[in-house]
């Protein structure tokens, strides 16, 4: 018979103070799949061997946008000199 998530934790705890974080990892994702809504079968044959986390900012913040990583080779534009009065010209000397 199957085991319940309770025993599940109890034995990640245990295998987490041996010091056996892969087993620990294993039943970690076991908990989280039953917790889910999957069946005890279902999350013994789950292979999450290769699932890895998102990391920390990896999405903005309230978008589902991920950050976009420059080109290999791109480098930003130029600051623009401070000591110009700016770019725009609309309304100057134009009367």
């Amino acid at each position: 018979m199957g085991e319940t998530i309770s025993e599940l934790q109890d034995r990640m705890d245990a295998a987490a103070a041996a010091l056996d974080f892969e087993e620990a990892r294993k039943l970690r994702d076991r908990i989280n799949l039953m917790r889910g809504g999957a069946s005890r079968e279902d999350a013994e044959q789950a292979d999450t061997a290769g699932l890895v986390r998102q990391k920390p900012g990896a999405m903005g913040i309230g978008t589902s946008q991920q950050r976009v990583t420059p080109p290999q080779g791109w480098k930003p534009p130029r600051k623009p000199d401070p000591m110009t009065k700016g770019a725009s010209r609309r309304g100057k000397g134009r009367r």
